[in-house]
């Protein structure tokens, strides 16, 4: 069923930040690949200001931090922030540079892997899979592969850790909702049963739990509210079978602008 609009977005200004290879899917979108396209319609349908963040996807975090910072720099009124997988490391980092935060009004995370996943380790760790991915970016011209060291679980922890305190005083400051999924064999419906193999793969490797890319644990941030579904890493922002983004968008956006107390405290994930 369509989602009504909703009516608190109107006049509000909305940032979009796309994952890893992002802009080419969504680049995709006329022949059937949707990627937050839907939702990107649905905010403006509701009077939203909506819009997507240019960002070269595969190039490294802080890079694309520095340009999206001076994009909430430019707004005029605080606007919400809402990103997808590594979009929310970029995101996270934007803000946390000098008067940023005052430029967001809440900061929504759909499966970002804050604390890295076993994924990235492994394509880091053997040469012929890093360089078919750095090639694969520059052809798709999502930059030139050097942020995906970004992504393994020795980078990302130890960003967090030096970055703990401020982390949580942003989180303590700012509405900020982190949304980490699983998908499994019993409940994997349509296109999510593509992500199984490498979901249970993980698992083995002793992620826990996983959307087939990023590990719930390190999709979590610290003193954030969070929420985990049943859902595979692309299934919160395209459409399939089963799925549902604009209205999870429209249940996290509602909670992202109703005031609650923070989750409890989330211990990070140790390195593999």
């Amino acid at each position: 069923m369509p989602q009504a609009p909703m009516p608190a977005l109107a006049g509000r200004r909305v940032l979009l930040a796309y994952g890893l290879a992002g802009e080419v899917i969504a680049r995709l979108g006329p022949i059937g690949f949707d990627y937050m396209g839907t939702q990107l319609a649905w905010l403006r349908a509701s009077g939203a200001e909506a819009s997507v963040v240019a960002l070269p996807t595969s190039a490294p975090v802080e890079r694309n931090a520095a340009l999206l910072a001076r994009s909430l720099l430019a707004q005029r009124e605080p606007c919400l922030l809402v990103a997808h997988s590594k979009g929310g490391l970029e995101s996270l980092s934007a803000l946390l540079h000098p008067g940023v935060a005052a430029h967001c009004a809440g900061f929504l995370a759909i499966q970002s892997p804050f604390f890295g996943s076993a994924l990235a380790d492994a394509v880091l760790r053997s040469r012929p899979l890093h360089g078919a991915a750095r090639q694969l970016a520059r052809l798709l011209g999502v930059g030139a592969g050097d942020g995906l060291v970004d992504l393994t679980t020795a980078v990302r922890s130890a960003w967090m850790s030096h970055h703990a305190g401020a982390v949580a005083a942003l989180t303590a400051s700012l509405p900020v909702l982190c949304i980490g999924s699983q998908v499994k064999r019993a409940t994997a419906v349509g296109p999510d049963r593509a992500y199984l193999p490498l979901a249970e793969w993980l698992e083995r490797r002793g992620a826990g739990p996983n959307d087939g890319m990023v590990p719930v644990s390190s999709s979590l941030l610290p003193g954030a509210r969070h929420w985990v579904l049943n859902a595979s890493h692309r299934a919160l922002v395209s459409t399939g079978e089963g799925r549902d983004p604009v209205g999870l968008l429209r249940r996290a956006l509602e909670a992202l602008l109703t005031p609650a107390p923070p989750s409890p405290a989330i211990p990070p994930p140790s390195a593999s």
